[in-house]
Parts: structure tokens; sequence; C-alpha cells
């Protein structure tokens, strides 16, 4: 016998069910980068970027040397576009809708910092220089427009158990992108040969 599923379908039936906010999750949003969440930016090496488009969502992952997110005031963030794989589907999404969402993670640290925007993409020769390394231009920037900011606390990192190097596993439990992309298609990947070139590429393109 099959079980009926029961859905929410109105934002009461979530009040009912999880109850009042908490003024701290109120009082904590702001407008601007206030110099309290300053510290989370600069410490963060790590960003997940969320997008919307005509194709759907995007979830991406931005990584550099921490303080690569440049504050340029209490209203603006810098962000710079590494090389990829050239899919671009957040900036893809960017053009038909601006409206972008940061999760900033810093190891070690339980709070995360949530950040909701707008975003623009330029090619400022002059930012594109001040994002330099090794010589290597990114070849975009996002500058993105905050809209709210606030911190989110530790519960999830705590139940997850993220930093803690006891529940880490290793590599090979799980399988490489070579055998990934043969197993997708064993026509047209070699996936040996794509993990055995793997690193090399890897370093020498991350930038």
């Amino acid at each position: 016998m099959a079980v009926e599923q029961t859905f929410i379908t109105s934002d009461a039936e979530l009040e009912r069910i999880y109850g009042a906010v908490a003024k701290p999750s109120l009082t904590k949003e702001t407008d601007h980068i206030h110099p309290a969440y300053r510290p989370f930016i600069e410490a963060s090496p790590f960003v997940a970027l969320a997008t919307s488009g005509p194709g759907g969502l995007d979830v991406s992952p931005r990584g550099d040397p921490a303080g690569f997110v440049v504050i340029e005031d209490a209203k603006t963030l810098l962000l710079p576009d590494r090389r990829g794989n050239n899919r671009i589907d957040s900036l893809r999404n960017i053009l038909h809708d601006n409206r972008v969402a940061l999760l900033f993670l810093i190891p070690g640290i339980g709070e995360t910092l949530r950040v909701n925007g707008t975003a623009k993409i330029t090619t400022d020769p002059e930012l594109l220089h001040r994002f330099a390394v090794n010589h290597q231009l990114p070849k975009t920037v996002l500058r993105i427009a905050v809209e709210s900011v606030f911190f989110q606390c530790s519960r999830a990192i705590i139940r997850s158990k993220l930093w803690d190097p006891a529940v880490q596993i290793k590599r090979d439990q799980l399988p490489s992108p070579g055998s990934i992309l043969h197993q997708l298609s064993p026509s047209e990947i070699n996936g040996d040969a794509y993990d055995q070139a793997l690193p090399e590429r890897l370093k020498n393109t991350l930038y």
C-alpha cells in the first residue's frame, strides 16, 4: 500500500511547523559589509557562487588564497573568474539574471557567511591586472553589488564534521575524474590516460 505524502504549500504551514524566527537571526542581517563581517570575507579561501538563468540553477566553487574576494567598499565585492572548463554556466546565467548568492567557508571555522546581491561581468584592464597571479590574468571579474549579508551558525558544519580530519576519506574511495568520464562516454574518453595526465594538467593550468 502506497504511503500518501504530505507536501507543504504555504508560508503559514511552514511557520506553524518551525515557529517564530529568533531575534538574533533577524538582527544579524545587514544591507552592507559591516566591519564585523569583513574579517570573514578576508579570511576565506573558498566561496560557492549561486546563479539562476534560462537553463536553470547553478552553484559553482571559487577558490584562491584567502582574501581573493576583494571588498572594494561596504556595498561592493570583486570576484575574479579564474581558468576553468569554459562551461561558464555562472557567467551565462548572470547575463540573463544578475542575481547572485555567495557562501563563504573558512577552514576550521564553524560559521559561514552569506551574501546576496547582483553582479556585472567586467573586463576592465585595471581590474584584470589587479587580480593577476603568476602574471596570468583572470578573463573577467565579477563586480557584485551587495544587498544583504549575514552569518550562518555553525550547526551544519558541526553536524557534518566538515573540518574534522578523522572523517576525511582517501581519494581512491570515490570514482576518479577519468573513471567517471569513461563510464559516461567509454568510446570517447580513455579514463586511465585522463587520470594520468590530470595532475600535471592541473598544475600547469591553475591560472
